[in-house]
This record gives C-alpha cells, sequence and structure tokens, in this order.
C-alpha cells in the first residue's frame, strides 16, 4: 500500500464513528427506559474498544500459512453502570449522567465527522490536482 493510500488517509476516524454511534444508540436507550423498572444502564468501555480496533488496524499481513497469527481480543461487552444514588424500584438511570455522557459522545461524533469531511476535501483537492 503506498503511503497515500485512502486508509492512511483517513486513520481510525471510520471506526470511531462506528463506536460513537452505537454507543449513541445504547445512551438512547438508556434514557428511554429511565423510568422503567428495575432498567440497569449499560454502557461499553469505548477507550478500550478503540483500542482493540487500532491494534486490528495494524496487525501485519500474513503472507504464508506457516506464519504465527496473532490474536486480539477486544472487551466489547455491554456493562452495566453502577449508579451514584440508585432508585427504590431498582433502576440504575441517572438521566443527567446519561444526557451528559450522550452530549459528550455526540460532540465526540461530530469532531470525527468534521475532521473526515477535511479529509475527503483535501484528497479532492488533490485528485484535481490542487
Amino acid at each position: 500500500m503506498s503511503a497515500l493510500g485512502f486508509k492512511n488517509s483517513l486513520g481510525i476516524h471510520p471506526q470511531v464513528m462506528q463506536l460513537h454511534a452505537a454507543r449513541a444508540e445504547i445512551l438512547a436507550n438508556n434514557l428511554a427506559n429511565a423510568d422503567t423498572p428495575h432498567f440497569k444502564a449499560r454502557d461499553f468501555d469505548f477507550q478500550a474498544v478503540l483500542e482493540g480496533e487500532s491494534k486490528r488496524s495494524m496487525e501485519m499481513n500474513v503472507t504464508s500459512e506457516r506464519h504465527l497469527r496473532g490474536s486480539i481480543q477486544t472487551d466489547s461487552e455491554l456493562m452495566f453502570r453502577n449508579p451514584y444514588q440508585p432508585a427504590i424500584d431498582g433502576n440504575t438511570v441517572d438521566s443527567q449522567v446519561e444526557q451528559t455522557l450522550y452530549t459528550e459522545n455526540a460532540l465526540r461524533y461530530n469532531a470525527s465527522f468534521q475532521f473526515l469531511n477535511g479529509s475527503f476535501k483535501g484528497l479532492k483537492g488533490a485528485i484535481k490536482g490542487q
């Protein structure tokens, strides 16, 4: 692959956007069930999943069946959130915490989108010879 390849130009931002989109769904589900008795708020460790994705993107190509293959484990399972103050009905959703996390996630999604948009504009300019 050349140094100016498509994958090198975009970096890990496409995977980051997919992770942010998946996390937005989970956080929105938490908010939607804020009044559901015994509902447990869930989330995943974004940093751990991102590290797994970056390691996976840096794997070496195997050119022979006799080469050793590395295995990368990512802990992408949903985890339950520990509430600061659990409700009497067993619900662990704190609406303020969930809204804050949702907003932060949306801002990070938009930042990655802006980066990708700039990258595509740069690639378009390079193709046109500008």
